[in-house]
């Protein structure tokens, strides 16, 4: 397995909540899981995250929900919206319906559809697919 750069670990309260979130909801793979530890490496697409339960190893301060406040974690997939009927069939609201955004680069903008979704302890996590590009 090949690891990314930038990796974010996720502390979680509850591990089996958000493990069966992540991966029965969200599509998202287990790549291995270290039990004792109550962590597991997951991905999507090449995108890799990890979840650990709360144990106070990275401690900064409270962990108040939702969690993460401040930031986004955007996940880039093929098909947004297999994603959004897999929170719809698990009854799962969206923190922001599906758009499509255009972002401006040197001398192109950026196509993609992104909607936004809370995890169960509320990190935000904004997913896109890609639709190409147009001339300023």
């Amino acid at each position: 397995m090949e690891f990314n750069k930038l990796i974010p670990e996720l502390s979680v309260k509850d591990l089996n909540t958000s493990h069966r979130f992540y991966t029965e909801t969200l599509g998202f793979k287990t790549e291995y899981s270290r039990p004792q530890d109550k962590f597991h490496f997951i991905s999507i697409e090449g995108a890799q995250l990890m979840i650990e339960e709360t144990n106070n190893h990275w401690w900064t301060g409270d962990l108040e929900h939702p969690y993460g406040r401040g930031m986004n974690l955007q996940i880039q997939v093929s098909d947004v919206t297999a994603i959004i009927k897999r929170l719809e069939d698990a009854n799962i609201a969206l923190f922001r319906p599906l758009k499509e955004s255009w972002y401006s680069g040197e001398d192109v903008e950026y196509g993609q559809l992104e909607f936004l979704v809370q995890d169960p302890d509320g990190y935000l996590l904004r997913f896109i697919q890609d639709i190409g590009e147009r001339e300023r």
